[in-house]
């Protein structure tokens, strides 16, 4: 009986954080459908809301570095449930901002308490999870960021035409507050328990009580397999960080068409979200990759340098892809809107194209995340974790923001020569090309993680002899 109760503490908290990772990514999810609205009703140009989303992005992952840091220390349940309710009154604060400049400071302070979700959700994780799941399950979490993003997309397109664009912000607000109650019932693991050098000290009883330090930090930056996987992660985040631009693309192509400006943002967050399906296959992926890193050391990293080189020319066939003859309700609701749009892509060619094209693409490129998070977890002791993906979760987060304060930039400069939505269509090409170096930084990381990964179980081997 006790054996199951400890199971389902487990499953309980695995599972409030995965749908906490979703939650954390709606917010960021809200923003981009709303760009029209929130630039209209505040009287600003469009291209300078993808700033403050840039702000938002780099103030979380600079905080995270701040609390993984404090979770390798000591208690992540009490920093989760502060973080929390930081950014569930920064997102509400969101909905009443009546300036850019009360836009950009809630959602700088929404960043600061974001930062949290990720750090400390890795580290719990990374806890709870067997060694050789490792890439499976952690695509369950990443998965749950991606879809998480669609979700807020999809929710700020149906509300914010029939109510303002406020009203997803309260409700993600709202939402956010719930979990706070949830989170008193969760099981923070012992450190290091999924560790198979680690089970008989952990079954025993005893502690694995190795915290970090500060001067580790060097020690994980000079570490091969880290330098090269933080690099991977930036160049792979400026891409990435482009593409939450995509519902914007999509709107202008739908009112290319004639469509109006409420009819396009439904229909474009509709897209988004259904575009996005092959990002599932990430399940299949960390499974696949759990299975070749069971062969080789070089397994992981293969199989992720080959799917981003696949996705690259299928995103950028994807955006030049034309769309024509789209036959949906004009100013219907946001049901008509949707079934219009699923029975089109059985009917109409392009609209089928541009699905395949999207769903192959995403795919492919699903099978980054749970191949880079086993693979940094791999490498690293149980106490160096957080620290560790918080400063690479940093490094993507600037990578993000580069993205996402370039396409403004370059949109601006394109746009002179290219109406829309060509000019949105050359811009996000050009920024696929940073698939290219992500890549190959997967091959270096190839030929050093076999002898960093050796030297973490060496160390821990030889503690548990000394504990």
């Amino acid at each position: 009986m006790q054996i199951n109760k400890h199971k389902l503490h487990i499953i309980f908290t695995i599972f409030v954080f995965i749908a906490l990772a979703s939650l954390d990514n709606a917010v960021v999810g809200l923003f981009p459908p709303l760009f029209s609205s929130i630039a209209k009703d505040l009287n600003i140009d469009i291209s300078s809301l993808g700033v403050i989303s840039a702000v938002n992005m780099f103030v979380t992952s600079l905080s995270s570095l701040f609390w993984g840091y404090l979770a390798d220390k000591g208690k992540r349940k009490r920093l989760i449930i502060i973080g929390t309710i930081i950014w569930s009154i920064s997102v509400f604060l969101t909905a009443y901002s009546k300036s850019y400049l009360q836009l950009l400071v809630f959602q700088a302070f929404t960043g600061i308490g974001l930062g949290c979700i990720a750090s400390i959700g890795f580290s719990v994780l990374t806890d709870y999870i067997p060694k050789h799941l490792r890439g499976m399950l952690m695509s369950l979490w990443g998965l749950s960021q991606g879809f998480g993003g669609i979700a807020g997309s999809i929710m700020a397109s149906i509300i914010a035409p029939a109510t303002s664009w406020r009203r997803p912000f309260e409700i993600t607000a709202i939402l956010g507050f719930s979990f706070i109650f949830l989170y008193f019932f969760i099981h923070e693991p012992k450190k290091g328990a999924s560790e198979p050098e680690l089970k008989e000290l952990v079954e025993s009883g005893s502690e694995y009580d190795y915290v970090i330090e500060y001067h580790h930090i060097r020690e994980l930056l000079v570490k091969k397999s880290n330098k090269w996987l933080i690099l991977q992660g930036f160049f792979m985040n400026i891409t990435t960080g482009t593409l939450i631009w995509l519902p914007t693309l999509y709107m202008s192509k739908i009112e290319k068409l004639g469509y109006s400006s409420e009819t396009a943002l439904v229909a474009s967050g509709y897209l988004f979200g259904l575009l996005q399906i092959g990002g599932l296959a990430s399940i299949y992926f960390g499974y696949l990759g759990d299975k070749l890193q069971k062969k080789t050391h070089n397994g992981r990293s293969a199989l992720a340098a080959l799917t981003i080189l696949t996705a690259m020319p299928l995103y950028i066939l994807m955006f030049a892809s034309p769309l024509k003859s789209l036959s949906i309700p004009n100013n219907g609701t946001p049901i008509a809107i949707l079934f219009s749009l699923m029975s089109e892509m059985l009917t109409n060619p392009w609209l089928l194209l541009m699905f395949a094209l999207a769903v192959i693409g995403t795919t492919a490129h699903s099978a980054n995340t749970p191949n880079w998070l086993a693979l940094i977890t791999d490498v690293n002791l149980p106490e160096h974790r957080a620290t560790i993906f918080s400063i690479a979760n940093l490094i993507n987060g600037i990578g993000r923001s580069i993205g996402n304060v370039l396409i403004g930039i370059v949109l601006k400069y394109v746009s002179y020569s290219f109406y829309a939505p060509n000019n949105y269509i050359i811009t996000m090409i050009l920024f696929q090309a940073f698939f290219i170096p992500s890549a190959l930084c997967y091959i270096k990381i190839a030929k050093n993680n076999k002898n960093d990964i050796h030297h973490v179980k060496s160390t821990l081997l030889r503690r548990v002899k000394k504990i």
